[in-house]
Formats: structure tokens, C-alpha cells, sequence
């Protein structure tokens, strides 16, 4: 198995499928729809049934029971797109036998290393063989390391069929980066009962809370005069939106949090003294407090219009996705269910809320519940992404105990 995952994984992420937020196309980027395209064949070329690619782009795939037990249909799901960083001419390097201590060079020159001291991280991983990038790209291991490891879980299944299984249904999907790949997921085409993300980090990562999510831009319109002449006349709007943001709680911003802490987050900021624009995300576990965070950034718009006495500041604000846990509160059969796979492999549940989201947020809120099981990537996002082998092997061993786990209908 580890040598078939390994040449997939390889072969996978050397593609450039990066998703690109400034389209109004979907998918977003042609290359997320030849990826889908060559997945799709792939998939019918392992035997699998009802291939079907919808208007959205996510390709779906059914693997019928091989058991005369009725059982719920479990779904796995994964995106194929990469975060906004360098993803062209993807060159993965492989270290095998890892000491758990030294630094790894990721480029020839020196420049880019992944070092223990700054990444402890690492030190989990002596004697296991890592995927890393050559330091100029990320890696891909989010999500296509799902992607894999849902793959090679299939063409095992279907290799094995003495390991008995109820239906199981596939998704692989476009534009979780950007946040917009689940919004017209069909879970009535889907048809599981119930489905997992396999799209989280490290070994035995399992979340089923995510942030509330919004998100704000906020345009500030400048009268703009020569400075000689700017007293009592000039509105700079680049000033504007400086004192704006400093009116945001200083304390409340990501990095100034953790654990289950909401935050305003400055994504994007550009501005002249006649025009000024900021971008912002909210985030909030609690629903309440979403929903006064949104309100407290909205009073403080209207707070500066009325202080200049004119419609200087124009906010337009809205939801991204919702906490998944307020749908799986009231039946953790899903989450009860892999915990239980997890032991069963080896494997102890790292249970916490994600500081973020999935397609499973969105997903759980359209009807079928879906928690996020762990892929393996760390560092993901940038040029120090790496995954290890052995933990990509154990989603897949935990993949094939969850099916067998599915209990039966009486």
C-alpha cells in the first residue's frame, strides 16, 4: 500500500490545480477542471460506478455494499484545490528514514530549511519517510493528500472484498480554499446518510466545531485637497481607514488568540487619501458572539459616518459558513463512530474546534452531517507544507475500519 500511496500522492501533487479567488467562473481555474477531469477517468478505470461530475464541479463515484447487511451510505469527501501560494513546477522531495532531529534543506542554496527548533513539529516523525517541497512552491499535501489516501482506500476495498462494507459514495470538489466549493454541493445526488472530510492535519486529528464565518469590506470615500489648503477641508480617506482599523479591538485579532477566541482579521488593505478599501474576516465560535461581532463592526461604520456627518464609509458584510457543531450536537453518531475506528487502528482521537473551516461546514448545514478527519499535512500553505508516509497510510487503514464499522440497520 505505502508504495502505491506514495507514487499517487507524487503523481497528484505535481499538478498546479490552485484555486484563484478573483474568478467568477466554477470551478475557478481551468486546471482545477482538468484535474477533476483526469480524476474522474481514473476513477472509471478502477471499476468504480455512477462517475458523474456535477454543474459545481465535484466529481462523485459510488462503491456498492458488498454486504447483505443493510448499513447507512458513508461518504468521503476531499478538495483538489491548492491555497494562494506558488503552486507551479511542484518538485516533492522525498526523506526517507527520518532522525526526528536534523534540519532538512529544502533548496539547493541554503535558504529555506525545515529546522526542528523552528518547526517541532518534526520531532514526531524519526524513522518515517516525509514528503517536503523543494522550498520555491507549497507541497498540495492539503487536500490532495485526502484526495490519496481516499483513492487508495477505494482501489484496496475493491481488492479486498472479503472486508464487508455497506455503499460508499465519493466527492472530490474545487474551491475549498477560497471558500466557495461546498455552496451548491448536492448532497440529494450525493446520497450519503452520513460523510467525513478527510482534509485535517496530524495524526488522529478529529474536529466537528468550526468557526462561524463572515466576511467585511469597508470603502472609505476621501475628499482630497491640496495639503496647503486641507484645513477643516480635507478628509483623507487613507487616514480614515487607519483609524478605523484601530478602533477594531486590538485584542481581538488572530494573533492575539486561541482556542475556541474570535478574532477580526485585516486581510487586504489599499487606499489613497482620496479612496481607501479594507477587507476583513470574523470568526466566532459562539453564534451569539458572531453575530454581535458583525453587529460591533457595523456600529462602528455608522459611528464614523455620523462623526463627519456624511456617508464616508460604506460596509458590506457577509456570512461565509456556520459552525458545523451546532448540527452535530443533537447526534454525534458520526463522530462516536470514527473514534471508535481510530482505536480500533491504533490511533488516539485528537479531538479540538477548528480556528477555520471545511466543506464539511458547509455540508453538515445543507443535510448531511460531516466531520473532518486528519489527511497528515503540517505547515500547510506555504513553502514549509510536508507530510508523512506513515501517517497517510494510517488515514487509509482508518478509512477502510470506518466503513466496516457502519453499523447495521435492524
Amino acid at each position: 500500500m505505502s508504495e502505491n500511496l506514495l507514487e499517487r500522492f507524487l503523481r497528484y501533487v505535481k499538478v498546479n490545480t490552485r484555486s484563484n479567488p478573483a474568478s467568477k467562473t466554477v470551478p475557478s481555474n481551468p486546471k482545477e477542471v482538468a484535474f477533476l477531469k483526469d480524476l474522474s477517468q481514473e476513477l472509471k478505470s478502477m471499476g468504480m460506478h455512477n462517475v458523474r461530475t456535477g454543474k459545481d464541479g465535484y466529481v462523485f463515484a459510488d462503491l456498492p455494499a458488498n454486504d447483505d447487511q443493510t448499513r447507512a451510505k458513508v461518504g468521503f469527501i476531499a478538495h483538489v484545490d491548492t491555497a494562494e501560494f506558488n503552486s507551479e513546477n511542484i518538485q516533492p522531495q522525498v526523506v526517507e528514514n527520518y532522525d526526528g532531529h536534523s534540519v532538512i534543506a529544502l533548496d539547493q542554496t541554503g535558504k529555506y530549511n525545515l529546522d526542528p527548533h523552528t518547526f517541532p513539529s518534526l520531532t514526531k516523525y524519526a524513522g518515517q519517510t516525509l514528503i517536503t517541497t523543494d522550498g520555491s512552491t507549497l507541497l498540495g499535501a492539503d487536500d490532495k493528500a485526502g484526495v490519496s489516501e481516499i483513492m487508495e482506500t477505494l482501489q484496496y476495498l475493491m481488492a479486498h472484498p472479503e472486508i464487508k462494507h455497506g455503499d460508499i459514495v465519493v466527492a472530490f470538489g474545487p474551491d475549498e480554499e477560497i471558500g466557495t466549493g461546498a455552496d451548491h454541493f448536492n448532497t440529494k445526488d450525493f446520497g450519503a446518510d452520513l460523510a467525513y472530510t478527510v482534509d485535517g492535519g496530524s495524526l488522529g486529528e478529529l474536529q466537528y466545531e468550526t468557526f462561524n464565518a463572515a466576511a467585511a469590506t469597508v470603502h472609505f470615500n476621501g475628499t482630497n485637497v491640496h495639503p496647503a489648503e486641507a484645513k477643516d477641508v480635507m478628509v483623507n480617506a487613507a487616514q480614515l481607514a487607519m483609524d478605523f482599523h484601530e478602533a477594531l479591538p486590538i485584542a481581538e485579532r488572530p494573533e492575539k488568540t486561541d482556542g475556541r477566541d474570535g478574532f477580526y482579521m485585516l486581510t487586504d488593505m489599499a487606499g489613497t487619501p482620496d479612496s481607501a478599501d479594507l477587507s476583513y474576516i470574523i470568526r466566532d465560535f459562539d453564534h451569539a458572539n458572531f453575530e454581535s461581532r458583525k453587529a460591533f463592526i457595523k456600529n462602528l461604520s455608522d459611528e464614523f459616518n455620523q462623526k463627519y456627518g456624511a456617508e464616508l464609509v460604506e460596509i458590506n458584510i457577509f456570512d461565509q459558513y456556520y459552525n458545523m457543531g451546532e448540527v452535530l450536537k443533537d447526534d454525534l453518531t458520526p463522530v462516536e463512530l470514527v473514534k471508535t475506528a481510530m482505536q480500533k487502528v491504533g490511533i488516539t482521537p485528537n479531538i479540538f474546534p477548528v480556528r477555520g473551516g471545511t466543506d464539511g461546514s458547509k455540508i453538515s448545514f445543507l443535510g448531511t452531517p460531516t466531520p473532518n478527519i486528519f489527511a497528515g499535512p503540517e505547515n500547510m500553505h506555504g513553502r514549509f507544507e510536508y507530510v508523512s508516509l506513515q501517517t497517510m497510510k494510517k488515514a487509509v487503514e482508518l478509512l477502510i475500519q470506518i466503513v466496516q464499522d457502519v453499523p447495521t440497520e435492524n
